[in-house]
């Protein structure tokens, strides 16, 4: 079993902390015997913990997608909870003038679109700021495995669901991206990581021997994290992306569509390591909320062959060249999927495709990050602990 940073901070790091201390965390924020890293760090006499923080989704994970979190006090410990999703989503000096150091323990999904990491970005600017230390608790990427893919966001581009020059999967752990924000884009932390033991890049979630938490609601198992680099671009669309059932991600469709046929045209993409089927649900909440909703299910077959931005494109871009009713949504007066893409190359990409297949107008867009791929393997590089 792979050793996580908490265990490894509880039997032999305990110096990597000094003096108050403050957290940020979450639900997946365990040890493998699924103790909370709360608990552990509130109940070890080693530690003072005077303050947590909660990002999205709220300290104990009860908050759905884009809900603005209230400050509150946790039950539990009765410590003072600040929020980094509301009015705030940075680390502020004053909440920091009572703490010394700021741990940093949750599971990331190994894509840009998760706002976790820019929490782990928004630490290390506001210890920056405010001349304190933040200690980063490795956790394993549970899609390490899969290819670099994706384009990489400029500056310009950038909002809380992407940024920082990361592709779309960047196959790296919270621990490896601390110290890639804090260095190539001059943040000047003072961060240390508490690295994983045994832990391969080669290994899926499964194979390390670790429970999965889920680490927000609509992540409910490693299986999600493989699809949602792909299938993540259907929130910037009016179709479901299956959020309010029990397949997120996995789950695709809108009350138009024929099922049937849409299943048959996507398998006949010929897509590696997934297959399709017709599907029919009825979301409890999010878009077409109790409407019979008809679209596929996408089955990951063979994960070590199966490319999810490629097979979330192709998906994509039948579902928009069969159907006018298909529409890009708008948030905060722009285009979601242009926060999401980076840009409004997809967008434009797919509303002025030709008649070619639907697989190839999504290759045709890949292929013009091979660039954009080739400079992050670079930038990455010194930073890989693993």
């Amino acid at each position: 079993m792979v050793r996580l940073g908490v265990e490894r901070l509880l039997t032999e790091r305990t110096d990597a902390v000094e003096g108050q201390l403050g957290l940020i965390t979450n639900p997946s924020g365990t040890d493998s015997d699924l103790t909370p890293t709360i608990d552990l760090l509130h109940d070890h006499d080693a530690f003072d913990l005077r303050k947590l923080f909660g990002p999205e989704h709220g300290l104990r994970g009860d908050a759905q997608a884009g809900v603005k979190i209230d400050d509150s006090t946790d039950e539990r410990t009765g410590l003072p909870v600040k929020s980094l999703y509301g009015e705030q989503r940075r680390l502020q000096p004053e909440m920091l003038e009572s703490l010394d150091t700021v741990v940093y323990d949750m599971q990331d999904v190994g894509c840009r679109f998760y706002t976790l990491i820019y929490t782990l970005a928004s630490a290390l600017w506001g210890v920056a700021e405010a001349d304190k230390r933040l200690v980063v608790l490795d956790r394993p990427n549970p899609i390490a495995p899969l290819s670099i893919a994706g384009n990489r966001i400029d500056e310009v581009a950038s909002s809380f669901v992407g940024g920082y020059g990361l592709p779309i999967v960047h196959g790296m752990t919270i621990g490896e991206l601390a110290t890639y924000f804090n260095e190539e884009f001059n943040i000047g932390a003072a961060v240390e990581v508490v690295e994983l033991d045994d832990w391969s890049r080669t290994a899926w979630f499964p194979e390390t021997g670790l429970p999965w938490v889920y680490p927000s609601p609509n992540m409910p198992t490693p299986g999600t994290a493989v699809l949602y680099p792909g299938t993540c671009f259907f929130e910037g669309t009016n179709l479901s992306e299956g959020r309010g059932t029990t397949k997120p991600f996995e789950l695709v469709g809108a009350p138009w569509i024929d099922a049937d046929e849409w299943a048959a045209e996507l398998s006949n993409q010929a897509l590696d390591g997934v297959a399709f089927r017709p599907a029919y649900f009825s979301p409890t909440f999010s878009k077409h909320e109790r409407e019979n909703v008809m679209g596929v299910q996408i089955h990951v077959l063979d994960r070590d062959a199966v490319d999810p931005v490629l097979v979330g494109l192709t998906v994509l871009a039948s579902a928009f060249t069969d159907s006018d009713r298909c529409e890009w949504i708008e948030y905060d007066g722009s285009f979601f999927i242009d926060k999401l893409a980076g840009g409004s190359y997809l967008r434009e990409a797919i509303d002025t495709a030709d008649a070619a297949s639907a697989r190839e107008i999504a290759e045709d867009i890949t292929d013009c990050w091979t660039d954009d791929l080739e400079a992050f393997e670079n930038a990455r590089t010194p930073y890989l602990r693993y």
